[in-house]
């Protein structure tokens, strides 16, 4: 096994997930249209929000200042004018023919995986989902007036195998040979080369304007209306559209009156739109209902600060309860806590804020060690709404008294971790344990002070720290920004940098993982500079894979680069770790699924539909072969059981493991046959316990620790388009010959103990102790 560092790929890369982009040409004489067209996918489609890729040859700075107002995510592209005079029948001084040219360079877009063309004369009227799920070859709709065999190609949706340099020869050959239709133009071209072989979408996705002549209404269900012919609205329009005009005039809006528009919608709006047309909304408008949408936007995102700043500029009157209580949650996530209770007690007086509000009231006495005080607020929540879970949660954290800390203080190791509630990820509950064991056999108090990162690290933490042999930090993915936000260090520990720089005995960050998800990102200045901190002050850095490595080190200045070292997730070496450890003699007949459900949209994208579809084909096949389960880490991972019954019929049991106590984790795990993981622990857990894993990949840390144990052929993305055969086939290779995977499972581990090893040696010189 390679002890050097591998390069780290882009994210989606190594989750797979589809890059997905729309494209239009656009030049000045269409740009009317395709401002209508932005305005109108916006409010018809307010949770969709994709790169759009504008295709131009000459649009004035303007003009592109206009585009960039309607839509956050647009790339410009300029095309090459002179790429098309080697077609015989072009005629470059007619828009038209350019146009129609012009729009084939998207076939030579080559970094996305989706691409879906909008003509500029179109207008969104209906839901674009279903659009986004397809998956194959290239989707049109068929001709209206031409036949069923030729397509109209102002709605494209092209895959990644016609976005290809064979698939761009085919269409410069017929396009230079002139055999193609001449009134067709890239039409023509197109239908020449795909000779009738296309997938066929319903007309509603291109329902061309010539079908409703006669001023016929608009049909209710149309998706895209498409103004084909030359008369266009934004020119006069034609004589027997007016229905169909009247639909294309209702998005012909100022700035002013469309940002209105999409910030009165109630629902489903996406982060990216809403940030966009909400912020000059709420700055010309002081609108404070607006306001709080769009710092509710914010602070889901992770942007805490920019919520702060933006409910900062408006006066929210005393009696709106739902602003106070999102700029309190704002404020208490960048350790404002004392502006945040100010906030939040206004919230209180309004009963359907008051539950939310008096959790993080009592979120934030339990952050300053006020168990008393959290106690309190999680009751007065609950005498509002029993039902609240969270305040739930925080009432039973804190009630009866605190325990105390057994053993002599000199002998003991402080220790930093996420400590899980009862019910909690059972991943994260197994964690701090397994961290401990790799420094002594006894994880119990007597030798370990308990230190829970998302509390607040004030004076009286620092001294009782100072008083151990060291501290140590982890496991678990503690660099993600937004499980326990917080403006001291940005990740989650809680610690201000001016007492990190106090602790006087050797600081060990142990297995420490860097989560972000695929399209997450961090407070970079805060985060990095308590990251470096962290790094200067630290005697031992180790990070549980080389993907976090790399991430990590690119942070840091080049000096810093030799400190941060490799250290498997102690799970991964659990048979090493734990006591008298001893393989099961015989194991269970059975196979145990694992789907995660925090950060769907970033876990799936689209493809949810897709994803469940296929694991229920390797579900039916598997259970030919071995009894199939849910195992839930945590309650929401039951949702794959729920959705598998009523989507596709199969029944599966659920192994409500977020229940089950360390022992019961471990047991569960080393006595099945085979556990297919989407969460991190439910790939380290059982591989640990000496079971053969496969990944669900949906997240870059599954890949990285199929990379470190050199087994990337145990993943497979949430994404693959043949899912349930490549994890049926993966699967049935595992099981048709287990006692060489578990074998092949063991050797890895055996890899991973070495480095383990090695670093016990380097933390007992650090310590000065031969007890690690």
């Amino acid at each position: 096994m390679t002890s050097t560092t591998p390069a780290v790929r882009p994210a989606n890369a190594l989750t797979g997930k589809r890059r997905i982009a729309f494209a239009s040409f656009v030049d000045e004489n269409y740009l009317p249209g395709f401002l209508v067209l932005l305005r109108s996918l916006a409010l018809s489609n307010p949770g969709l929000c994709e790169d759009f890729i504008v295709l131009h040859d000459d649009l004035k700075p303007s003009s592109v200042a206009r585009i960039r107002a309607l839509h956050p995510r647009i790339e410009l592209r300029r095309v090459d004018a002179a790429h098309y005079d080697s077609y015989a029948k072009g005629d470059q001084d007619n828009y038209l023919v350019r146009k129609a040219y012009f729009i084939l360079d998207v076939f030579r877009i080559r970094d996305y995986d989706t691409v879906i063309t909008l003509d500029t004369d179109m207008v969104v009227l209906g839901d674009l989902g279903e659009l986004l799920k397809l998956r194959e070859g290239l989707a049109a709709v068929p001709q209206f007036f031409y036949g069923q065999h030729k397509l109209n190609s102002g709605l494209l949706v092209i895959q990644r195998e016609y976005l290809s340099d064979e698939f761009c020869a085919r269409i410069d050959a017929t396009g230079r040979s002139g055999d193609y239709e001449l009134d067709k133009h890239d039409q023509g071209i197109l239908n020449a080369v795909l000779d009738g072989d296309f997938v066929q979408l319903d007309a509603r996705y291109n329902f061309v304007k010539r079908r409703l002549s006669g001023d016929l209404p608009v049909p209710d269900d149309t998706a895209i209306l498409h103004f084909t012919g030359r008369h266009k609205p934004w020119q006069g329009g034609e004589a027997g559209y007016g229905k169909a005009e009247e639909r294309w005039r209702e998005y012909e809006l100022s700035d002013a009156q469309f940002h209105a528009a999409y910030l009165a919608l109630s629902k489903g709006m996406h982060h990216d739109l809403l940030v966009h047309f909400g912020t000059p909304h709420v700055e010309r408008t002081s609108d404070v209902e607006s306001a709080r949408k769009v710092a509710a936007a914010h602070i889901a995102a992770g942007e805490y600060q920019e919520a702060v700043d933006l409910l900062g500029r408006v006066r929210i009157p005393v009696d709106s309860a739902w602003p106070h209580e999102v700029l309190g949650h704002a404020l208490m996530s960048v350790s404002r806590y004392e502006e945040a209770r100010a906030q939040l007690l206004l919230a209180t007086a309004a009963p359907n804020r008051a539950a939310t509000a008096f959790g993080r009231l009592a979120q934030i006495a339990w952050i300053h060690g006020d168990d008393e005080a959290a106690q309190q607020h999680a009751l007065d929540g609950l005498r509002v709404d029993p039902t609240h879970r969270a305040g739930r949660l925080m009432q039973r954290r804190t009630e009866g008294p605190r325990a105390q800390q057994e053993g002599v203080a000199e002998e003991q190791l402080a220790h930093v971790a996420f400590y899980m509630e009862r019910q909690g990820n059972a991943g994260d509950k197994l964690l701090p344990e397994s961290v401990r064991l790799a420094f002594d056999a006894d994880p119990g108090p007597r030798k370990w002070h308990s230190v829970h990162a998302h509390r607040l690290f004030d004076e009286a933490a620092l001294e009782r720290v100072n008083a151990r042999r060291g501290l140590v930090i982890g496991g678990g993915g503690l660099f993600i920004p937004d499980t326990a936000p917080n403006g001291n260090s940005a990740w989650q520990w809680n610690v201000p940098d001016a007492l990190l720089n106090r602790i006087d005995v050797p600081v060990m960050v142990y297995a420490v993982g860097f989560n972000a998800f695929d399209g997450q990102s961090y407070r970079a200045g805060r985060f990095n500079a308590a990251l470096r901190a962290l790094v200067e002050r630290a005697s031992f850095f180790g990070l549980r894979n080389h993907g976090s490595i790399e991430k990590v080190r690119a942070l840091l200045p080049a000096e810093l680069h030799d400190k941060v070292r490799f250290q498997p997730c102690p799970t991964t070496v659990t048979r090493q770790l734990v006591d008298g450890w001893a393989d099961p003699l015989h194991r269970e007949n059975t196979v145990l699924v694992n789907a995660a459900y925090d950060r769907a949209g970033l876990r799936f994208g689209h493809d949810y539909g897709h994803f469940l579809a296929e694991m229920a084909k390797a579900v039916r096949a598997l259970g030919a072969h071995a009894e199939v389960k849910c195992v839930a880490h945590s309650l929401d991972d039951e949702r794959i059981a729920f959705d598998l019954r009523r989507e596709h019929g199969i029944s599966l049991p659920v192994i409500p493991m977020y229940d089950f106590d360390n022992e019961a984790i471990r047991d569960t795990y080393a006595r099945t046959k085979l556990v297919i993981g989407m969460r991190g622990h439910a790939g380290m857990i059982p591989f640990g316990c000496g079971t053969p894993i496969i990944s669900l990949i949906s997240h870059p840390k599954m890949a990285y620790f199929l990379s470190d144990i050199e087994r990337p052929e145990w993943g497979i993305s949430v994404h693959d388009k043949d899912l349930g055969a490549q994890l049926t086939e993966k699967a049935l290779g595992l099981l048709g010959d287990h006692a060489a995977a578990v074998a092949d499972v063991h050797g890895r581990q055996q890899e991973l103990w070495k480095v383990t090893e090695a670093n016990a040696a380097d933390l007992r010189v650090i310590l000065g102790s031969p007890a690690v």
